[in-house]
Order: C-alpha cells, then sequence, then structure tokens
C-alpha cells in the first residue's frame, strides 16, 4: 500500500504502524520538541512516552507506534504537542 510522509510517497505494509513504515524507511525522528527544538521519534513503542507525534490525515498529535497506516494516509511531522484546532 502507499501513504505519503510529508509530502513524499511511501511504501509500507498492511498492518504496519506508522512508526515501523517510518523506521524501515531509514528515517528516526520525524518531530521536534517545543523548547530546544531538539529531534525525536520512536522511544519506549508502547504508546506511553508520546515522543513519536505525527500529524495523521490533519489530526494532530497521533502517536506513531499505536497507528495502523492505512492506504493514503497522509503522515506529517510536528513540532511539540499541537492542540486540535
Amino acid at each position: 500500500m502507499r501513504v505519503r510522509f510529508d509530502g513524499v510517497e511511501v511504501e509500507a505494509q498492511e498492518g504496519q504502524t506508522v512508526a515501523g513504515v517510518l523506521l524501515a524507511k531509514g528515517i528516526r525522528s520525524w518531530r521536534t520538541t517545543r523548547g530546544g527544538d531538539r529531534p525525536r521519534g520512536l522511544f519506549c513503542g508502547i504508546g506511553v512516552c508520546f515522543d513519536c507525534l505525527v500529524s495523521v490525515n490533519g489530526v494532530p498529535d497521533v502517536r506513531a507506534c499505536q497507528r495502523v497506516v492505512a492506504e493514503g494516509d497522509e503522515i506529517r511531522t510536528q513540532a511539540g504537542a499541537e492542540l486540535p484546532s
């Protein structure tokens, strides 16, 4: 299946999480902290630490380690945590 990460088409396997897809493509960080702009990516892998946040289909603060990809997903990096508008 195909998804897009920051506007670039990426191939994914059915059942993979967003974090799994990104790690398989060699992408290790996809978020920066609000304070200090430090890179973050997968840390705990079980949804506890919230370091792997991404925006999926316009919804911010999605835990990449918990969200299974779906055909056509638009995944975007985000800076810090964002509040939904």
